[in-house]
């Protein structure tokens, strides 16, 4: 029990300091991004529960699919045609107020998203970013970069990190030329599996 405290505590710790939460394997996000066109459609989906609800935070206001947003059924919600002010934080939750972590979506009315994985990456995996243009799919020329520093061009969208470790934590977003840059978005290393075991 010491241990599991311990880990909890040192979670919440990370949280504070990096200002972001991993999630675990109970909140499934669809499409798996982190940043969404603005008028498309998202799917969360408590996995492996039942009478969980989807839940979010824009600003100040929490509330629950299926109320004043989305359409709710058993441990799963959609929502459609999503605006830049659905911003924000979601993450599942139990009527006896267990939960699973949080993650952030952005929601953006520009043309470009920047595809980063939802769940923290383990140390040492390899990890593909991928700059998509909303309006011409196709692969294009795009620029990467982490916490506003130039990492490198690559001429098919996308990037990837080798071997990543803590270091290569950070805000990360990209850019196509005539196109417009994406938000950033946060990636989290972790060389804890989800479940802290």
């Amino acid at each position: 029990m010491e241990v599991a405290a311990f880990y909890i505590t040192l979670s919440m710790t990370v949280f504070l300091q990096l200002g972001v939460l991993t999630i675990d394997g109970a909140f499934r996000i669809i499409p798996s991004r982190l940043q969404v066109f603005e008028y498309e459609s998202v799917s969360f989906q408590c996995n492996g529960t039942t009478g969980w609800n989807v839940l979010r935070k824009i600003k100040t206001e929490t509330s629950t699919c299926g109320l004043n947003w989305g359409v709710s059924t058993e441990s799963f919600c959609s929502d459609k045609n999503l605006y830049t002010t659905d911003s924000g934080e979601y993450w599942c939750e139990a009527a006896g107020g267990e939960r699973s972590n949080s993650v952030n979506i952005t929601i953006t009315d520009g043309s470009v998203i920047l595809e980063s994985p939802v769940l923290p990456v383990m140390e040492g995996d390899a990890v593909t970013l991928s700059c998509r243009n909303k309006i011409t799919p196709l692969n294009l020329t795009a620029g990467f970069y982490k916490d506003g520093r130039f990492m490198e061009s690559s001429s098919t969208g996308k990037m990837t990190l080798e071997g990543v470790s803590k270091s290569d934590e950070g805000l990360y977003k990209c850019s196509i030329s005539g196109a417009g840059e994406s938000p950033e978005s946060w990636l989290a290393v972790t060389g804890e599996t989800l479940n802290g075991y």
